[in-house]
C-alpha cells in the first residue's frame, strides 16, 4: 500500500515460490507498510490450495510485496496498481528485474481503476493507507462488481482497533488475524461458495 510521497528506498524480501528469497526495492513514502513477512507467511498459507493459476489484484500496490509474492507463488497473473509516480516506477524495475511479464503494473489511482472494471480476479488484495476510509469505499465497489468473480476472495489489512466494512451483511469472514496493531483477513462476498 502507499501513501504521500517522502524521499528514501526500502527493501522487502519475497518469502516463498519461484523467487524466494529475492528482494524487491521500495519507494519508502508516509503511510507505506509493506505487509511483514509473518503475515505474508499465513496468508499464503491461507491462499496456498487456490493460488496456483489464480488471477490477482493488488489495488494499493505500494511496495508491490502482496503482487510479487502471489507471483511467485504460481498465480497465473497480477495487476499491481499503484498511483505515485515513484512507487510506480519503482514496481516497474522490479517486474524487469525478475523478468514476470505475467505481472502487469498500471500507474492510476485504484477509484479510476475500480470505476472502469478491468478484467475479473479471483483473489483482489486491500492495503491501503490506514488513515481515511479507502479500505471502506473499495469493499463496497466490490461488493457488486464484476472485478471480483464468483467465489473470488478479498484480502484486507487494517488497524485491529478500527471496524471495517468486511464485518457488514455483504461480507463473510473466511480466516483471520492479527499482528500487534494489525488485523487481516480473508473474505468472500455473503452468499458465494467457494472458488472454483
Amino acid at each position: 500500500m502507499s501513501g504521500a510521497p517522502r524521499t528514501g528506498h526500502g527493501v522487502v524480501r519475497i518469502i516463498g515460490g519461484e523467487f524466494r528469497s529475492r528482494r524487491i526495492r521500495f519507494e519508502a513514502t508516509d503511510g507505506l507498510r509493506p505487509t511483514p513477512d509473518r503475515v505474508r507467511e499465513t496468508l499464503f498459507n491461507w491462499l496456498a490450495p487456490v493460488i496456483q493459476g489464480a488471477r490477482c489484484l493488488d489495488l494499493f500496490a505500494g511496495s508491490g510485496a502482496l503482487g510479487f509474492e502471489a507471483a511467485s507463488r504460481g498465480a497465473a497473473n497480477v495487476t499491481l496498481v499503484e498511483h505515485n509516480r515513484r512507487a510506480f516506477r519503482h514496481l516497474e524495475d522490479n517486474r524487469r528485474l525478475l523478468d514476470l511479464e505475467r505481472v502487469r503494473v498500471l500507474r492510476e489511482s485504484a477509484w479510476s481503476f475500480l470505476h472502469r472494471a478491468d478484467g475479473v480476479y479471483d483473489i483482489i488484495f486491500l492495503d491501503p493507507p490506514f488513515d481515511g476510509d479507502a479500505l471502506d469505499r473499495a469493499l463496497g465497489i466490490l461488493e457488486t462488481s464484476t472485478l471480483l468473480g464468483a467465489g473470488g476472495m478479498v484480502y484486507v489489512e487494517h488497524r485491529a482497533a478500527r471496524r471495517v466494512g468486511d464485518e457488514s451483511a455483504a461480507w463473510t469472514t473466511l480466516k483471520r488475524g492479527r499482528s500487534g496493531d494489525v488485523e487481516y483477513r480473508l473474505a468472500q462476498r455473503a452468499g458465494e461458495g467457494p472458488a472454483p
